[in-house]
């Protein structure tokens, strides 16, 4: 095989992975809240059973991890449609991948951010 033909797995490729990935997420947890919400029809208690098991930090951390998966693939999702409809999309896909996870890094330290001066202040006290 001559060198420079084997593809390696770019930012492009990356990208594809990470917004099908963070899709399939989003989609599960859309796919248990509806049944969750549905549980108030058959069964108030069970669905207050289980709304109670939500309110646990390991349950606050996968919500930030939603947070992170909806955000990712919706500046991805814009991403995407640049390069589709826009003439210089694929000549600028490199650049505007790199500027969607500064974007991502940004908004999530912003939503991160308040949640962590909360813990310490409730931790360390001041």
């Amino acid at each position: 095989m001559p060198a420079g033909t084997l593809y390696r797995g770019r930012e492009g490729m990356w990208s594809w992975v990470a917004h099908r990935v963070t899709g399939v997420l989003i989609f599960f947890f859309l796919f248990v809240h509806v049944l969750d919400t549905a549980l108030v029809r058959v069964s108030p208690e069970d669905y207050d059973k289980v709304v109670s098991t939500y309110k646990t930090p390991v349950v606050s951390l996968l919500e930030y991890g939603l947070v992170a998966a909806i955000l990712f693939h919706a500046l991805n999702g814009l991403r995407i449609i640049a390069v589709d409809y826009w003439t210089q999309g694929p000549r600028y896909q490199k650049q505007m991948f790199w500027s969607v996870m500064v974007l991502w890094v940004i908004l999530m330290a912003g939503a991160v951010y308040p949640v962590l001066g909360h813990a310490a202040r409730v931790l360390f006290g001041s």
